[in-house]
């Protein structure tokens, strides 16, 4: 079963883009933005991380860290984070575990064809680990504004 809100979030979220280990207790005492999302350097995710990278000052102020997801691999990442000058660190995914922990691993339909992808979600997660709210439908441009929003 898919975490909810009032679920402890997993101890290991898994290895960021320079393959160190990323645990929950890294966040001890801070507030957690988990964010999902399709693929590097597409429109959509390059305006959401823009977004984030554009109010991180604002939500490290509102006591916010900000750790995103997709499958993409370590070398995508790296080159999403320079050439959009991201501030924070992305989790390589590539066999959709925490995906499917989070329930953010689902069939989707384009153009009429079935397939299993990622969907758009963001996970905020309270100084304990408990996931506190779940935004399912983000506003990719304004992403930042709508988490501290919320």
């Amino acid at each position: 079963m898919a975490i909810q809100i009032g679920d402890k979030a997993p101890k290991i979220l898994g290895y960021d883009q320079h393959g160190n280990k990323v645990r929950l207790s890294d966040f001890k005492g801070k507030k957690l933005a988990l964010y999902f999302y399709p693929k590097d350097s597409t429109s959509g995710c390059t305006a959401e991380a823009c977004s984030l990278r554009d109010g991180y000052g604002d939500l490290r102020k509102a006591g916010y860290e900000v750790l995103g997801v997709s499958r993409d691999n370590a070398k995508s990442h790296q080159h999403f984070i320079e050439q959009h000058n991201l501030p924070f660190s992305l989790i390589v995914d590539m066999e959709a575990r925490l995906q499917e922990q989070f329930g953010v691993w689902a069939e989707k339909t384009m153009y009429g064809r079935k397939y299993m992808g990622t969907l758009r979600q963001t996970f905020l997660i309270d100084e304990n680990g408990i996931v506190e709210k779940i935004i399912e439908k983000v506003n990719t441009k304004d992403h930042a504004a709508q988490i501290l929003n919320t």
